[in-house]
């Protein structure tokens, strides 16, 4: 095949690698349907997604999932540069007619996608994980493409009112996600946060990626503790504070199973943006409401990037201005915590903004 189109590649893939095993999923901002076509694929995709299940019926968006060797396509890759602070190259590209082909380096696993057509082929059932980030990737740019901005933030809902959550790197704002829902509020989402006007407000929509944990969070949280093995707890128990705080392992924390049903939903208000700007030796934590347009610096830890899975179209932008950002959350309070690491009191902080819409 010479320079193929991504419509010549999806239809080469759905032709020769069936997918007749379907999954629905209500997202809160679209309907999105995965085919695959191995039914343990299928199994393990709707254990992860079952707090968005839904019957049959007509959708926003389609992804189909092929069980297959890697595919050698003629193609001619570019590496994507690593993120700051990482050397390895784990993913290249091409740009072709049509749309974009992602291939991952250390898994063989590959991406097409374009103009409303989605598709992943290589060995999915060993690499489960990579086939829920691509279609979390495709709500992420169905919604950017309507006008929405994406934000690297947690968030959390409780009685009609949203707060999302960011942090400089390492500052902790899944755990604290965590630390609220354990005091009742709702999950909007774990890592990546889209957000847009919604008449003179801000509306919030999250990704259905279930949080995960490293093991500091999970010892310090009753309600994480079936996380973690016996055996690791112990481990883990031994560490001297400073060794386990940056020890890399992470576990997945199904919010269902360790918080109960109904508590992970993905659209909500968002009245407030809360910044993590916190060190472990800063003394007592603090927060306050600033300004958008002066604290700058602060929206450095919101801003996103969409990355290589994204391919702007219609109201969508590549790369929005931090002028964008800030007219936008002009909108809603930017709330900084800064001082030293607390978890309780930054806890108590955000659960008072929620009732109250004061810190």
């Amino acid at each position: 095949m010479s320079r193929p189109t991504r419509a010549d590649l999806v239809a080469e893939l759905r032709r020769d690698v069936p997918a007749g095993h379907s999954l629905f999923l209500d997202l809160g901002s679209c309907a999105l349907e995965a085919r695959v076509s191995d039914p343990r694929l299928r199994d393990e995709l709707s254990r992860y997604f079952s707090s968005f299940l839904v019957a049959p019926g007509p959708t926003d968006i389609l992804v189909t999932v092929h069980e297959a060797a890697p595919p050698d396509w003629p193609l001619e890759y570019a590496e994507k540069a690593p993120d700051p602070g990482k050397t390895k190259i784990k993913e290249e590209y091409a740009d072709i007619p049509g749309g974009r082909v992602v291939r991952k380096t250390l898994t063989g696993m590959v991406f097409v996608f374009g103009q409303g057509e989605n598709a992943a082929v290589g060995p999915c059932l060993a690499n489960a994980n990579q086939v829920v980030n691509f279609i979390n990737n495709r709500h992420i740019e169905f919604l950017l493409n309507r006008g929405s901005l994406l934000g690297h933030a947690s968030g959390v809902t409780w009685d009609g009112r949203g707060l999302s959550l960011a942090g400089f790197s390492g500052m902790g704002k899944s755990t604290l996600a965590l630390h609220l829902l354990s005091l009742g509020v709702s999950f909007v989402s774990n890592d990546r946060m889209m957000v847009e006007r919604d008449g003179e407000g801000v509306w919030m929509h999250g990704v259905a990626k279930q949080p995960r944990i490293n093991p500091g969070t999970a010892l310090n949280n009753p309600d994480l503790a079936g996380v973690v093995s016996e055996e690791d707890r112990l481990r883990f128990l031994r560490l001297p504070p400073e060794e386990l705080w940056k020890l890399e392992h992470k576990y997945d924390a199904l919010i269902e199973e360790c918080f109960g049903p109904e508590r992970f939903v993905l659209t909500a208000p968002m009245h407030g943006l809360v910044v993590l700007n916190w060190r472990r030796d800063g003394g007592e934590a603090r927060a306050q409401i600033v300004d958008p347009a002066e604290r700058r610096d602060l929206l450095e830890a919101f801003i996103k990037a969409p990355g290589v899975f994204y391919l702007p179209t219609g109201r969508g932008r590549l790369e929005p201005s931090v002028e964008d950002y800030v007219d936008l959350l002009s909108r809603a309070a930017l709330i900084e915590i800064s001082g030293g690491v607390d978890f309780e009191r930054a806890a108590r902080v955000c659960l008072r903004f929620l009732e109250t819409g004061e810190i």
